[in-house]
């Protein structure tokens, strides 16, 4: 995304080397744009062994599965917004377990996310679909579907079962 005009004073933006990269700034205030990765935070969540994956209501990946997750806020932690997105899309309350892995997403055309994945626990049983997903399934571990939307989803479900010992 590039911009046209300084956050800070208004003025028009440039665009030269910095720090050995093309970046935007403001000649007349200093102001340098660095183009950061957005943090992203959700769960592997299993109910009766399978794997709660939702399906995505709309673009990027519309009709493809992933696990719930999300952008954090800006006053979020990553464990408080696993929580949040996973209560807004599946309804249920969780208890955020262990840090199953970090990972660089680089296929979400909106985005470089850094995607935080974290087991997580259900503190209540009733799931329903709500907020970006369109609906929720229950996958056996050995029978995923084949559209799972982001490939930084998909390591984390392979890192997942590898650390519980599961063969898929």
């Amino acid at each position: 995304m590039t911009y046209q005009h300084c956050p800070g004073c208004g003025g028009p933006l440039k665009t030269t080397r910095i720090d050995g990269h093309r970046r935007q700034n403001c000649p007349a205030c200093g102001f340098v744009y660095y183009r950061n990765p957005a943090p992203a935070a959700g769960c592997i969540i299993l109910i009766k062994g399978r794997l709660l994956l939702v399906r995505r209501k709309y673009q990027p990946y519309r009709g493809d599965w992933c696990l719930p997750a999300g952008f954090m806020e800006y006053w979020e932690s990553p464990k408080g917004c696993a929580q949040r997105e996973i209560l807004e899309e599946t309804g249920l309350k969780i208890k955020v377990g262990e840090l199953i892995g970090v990972y660089s997403g680089t296929d979400d055309p909106r985005t470089h996310a850094v995607l935080i994945v974290y087991l997580g626990i259900p503190q209540t049983g009733d799931y329903r679909a709500g907020d970006d997903a369109g609906s929720i399934k229950l996958f056996p571990l050995d029978r995923l579907p084949k559209n799972i939307a982001f490939k930084a989803h998909t390591q984390a479900i392979k890192d997942f079962c590898r650390y519980a010992g599961i063969k898929t």
